[in-house]
């Protein structure tokens, strides 16, 4: 049974149309016009339980919208949504007790207090002893690296030291199904990196539900197999991120380093050839005439170096994005 799921679901808001200026607001005030907007339209999917599936999207896409509604707070406009056997706006305890919801831009922790205050204060909101408190603030703190920064003011802390502690608060109650809506925001690569591998280790350990979305595509590489994508609140793709790389890149990136480069006219028979950087050369080869091509170009040119590759995954979600479609 998924733990997740939702058919047909849409959130319709209802805006001021208003034009700018003093005139603008002078005619809005003695004739009020709005408009529909639609942030997400007919969206449908489910998650079986322990899944990490990423969800991607440009901004303004319907990413945030839609764990909103996931979550129960807000109302969808249609559809139905279900999420560990409940309808989440109905907020109750028992499904309020199996999620959680972490978003990179805000924050749960009192800014001038140490983050175990807040822990012990979410510990008893949760009805969690003084004993068992302890013991899982102690383990998810030694799975996050975090040690005498509980105990600083959360205003002293680095914004990597802050997001870990978020997530320690977030996860005290230990919940069957996380959403996190840009958890490594703003955070350097090594935080990014240690948040992935918290992640990771929570997911193996308690068997966690995640539905992350975020736009470091390290997160998402590193941590889902499956994706789905929503382009102006609609849903149009959801399988592997392995099968998305195999359909929309049936080239394969060539850089090699050359001691002599000829002019780029020499390549047109290799390849799509993409850019030159000095001796560093590259080049687009359809798979299927891969290894015939490197095989040439060894023969051909005096080679120092050659690495074959996909295209940065970068390039192909960006691609489907402004395609908004999976062609």
């Amino acid at each position: 049974m998924p733990i997740i799921s939702a058919r047909g679901l849409s959130k319709t808001y209802r805006v001021a149309d208003k034009q700018p200026g003093i005139g603008g607001t002078l005619r809005h005030f003695f004739a009020r016009r709005s408009r529909d907007v639609q942030a997400v339209s007919e969206v449908s999917f489910t998650i079986e339980p322990g899944e990490i599936v990423g969800f991607l999207g440009p901004n303004g896409a319907g990413k945030t919208t839609t764990l909103k509604m996931l979550t129960g707070l807000i109302h969808p406009s249609a559809g139905e949504v279900e999420v560990a056997g409940c309808a989440p706006f109905r907020r109750q305890a028992g499904f309020l007790r199996q999620i959680t919801l972490v978003m990179g831009q805000k924050q749960q922790l009192i800014w001038d207090l140490p983050p175990l205050d807040s822990l012990r204060v979410n510990a008893a909101v949760y009805g969690i002893d003084d004993a068992e408190a302890k013991r899982r603030i102690d383990e998810l703190a030694g799975m996050l690296d975090l040690g005498e920064e509980l105990t600083r003011p959360v205003r002293k802390l680095s914004l990597g030291q802050r997001m870990k502690a978020e997530l320690l608060a977030a996860l005290l109650h230990r919940p069957a199904i996380l959403f996190l809506d840009e958890p490594t925001l703003g955070l350097d690569v090594n935080a990014q990196a240690r948040v992935r591998e918290f992640l990771a280790d929570y997911n193996r350990r308690h068997g966690a539900t995640v539905l992350l979305t975020s736009h470091y595509m390290a997160d998402i590489t590193a941590l889902c197999r499956r994706v789905l994508l929503i382009h102006q609140g609609k849903l149009f793709y959801d399988g592997s991120l392995d099968g998305l790389t195999e359909r929309l890149a049936p080239h394969r990136e060539v850089r090699f380093e050359l001691r002599d480069p000829p002019p780029a006219a020499a390549f047109a028979s290799y390849g799509a050839f993409e850019s030159q950087d000095g001796q560093q050369l590259r080049l687009l080869v359809p798979r299927s005439e891969l290894t015939a091509t490197v095989s040439r170009l060894l023969a051909d040119f005096d080679v120092l170096d050659l690495e074959v590759s996909d295209p940065p995954i970068e390039e192909i979600i960006g691609r489907l994005f402004r395609q908004g479609a999976v062609s």
